[in-house]
């Protein structure tokens, strides 16, 4: 029995693979914060959306966030449900974002950070410490998750131009 795979599967993927790749390349990066990370797997997923469409982004998030969680050993640990939270926060997000005509890489990015920063903020909430005091953490988290968003939205944009030049037939002048 022969499986048949598309193009959009490889697409899938190759996607998921490398965001697996940077996912744990950037656990080894020390965080200014406990649990904070730059994010820069995300970049993937939003080459996913705009190359792919949602099916793409939805697949490279979830296996993003199941692969990378076996690897770097944190399967169905607290760092694994705040990853979660944060998928699906950002998923949302980028769902609604959808529907706003002109929104271009960085407004996606944007939005997909505050979503993610917003999922993981009401998991540790509601599973971990529901306590007033975490409140006080909330307004640094977003503001560095508007400064990474605005950083891998244009690394996602400048991605995406290096694509579309590499698409595009070269003419002989």
């Amino acid at each position: 029995m022969r499986i048949e795979t598309t193009r959009d599967d490889h697409l899938i993927a190759w996607l998921a693979a490398l965001a697996v790749v940077i996912h744990i390349a950037e656990s080894a990066i020390p965080a200014p914060l406990p649990g904070f990370k730059p994010g820069l797997a995300n970049v993937i997923t939003l080459l996913a959306l705009f190359l792919g469409g949602w099916r793409a982004a939805l697949w490279v998030t979830l296996l993003r966030l199941l692969a990378g969680s076996l690897l770097s050993g944190t399967f169905l640990t607290p760092t694994f449900f705040l990853a979660g939270g944060g998928a699906l926060g950002a998923l949302a997000l980028l769902a609604l974002a959808n529907r706003l005509p002109g929104t271009g890489p960085i407004g996606y990015s944007l939005l997909a950070a505050c979503g993610h920063m917003a999922g993981q903020f009401l998991v540790a909430w509601s599973l971990f410490i529901p306590h007033p005091a975490l409140l006080y953490l909330l307004p640094i988290l977003m503001t560095l998750a508007v400064m990474t968003g605005l950083l891998n939205g244009i690394i996602t944009q400048g991605a995406l131009l290096h694509l579309q030049r590499r698409r595009r037939p070269a003419t002989d002048e």
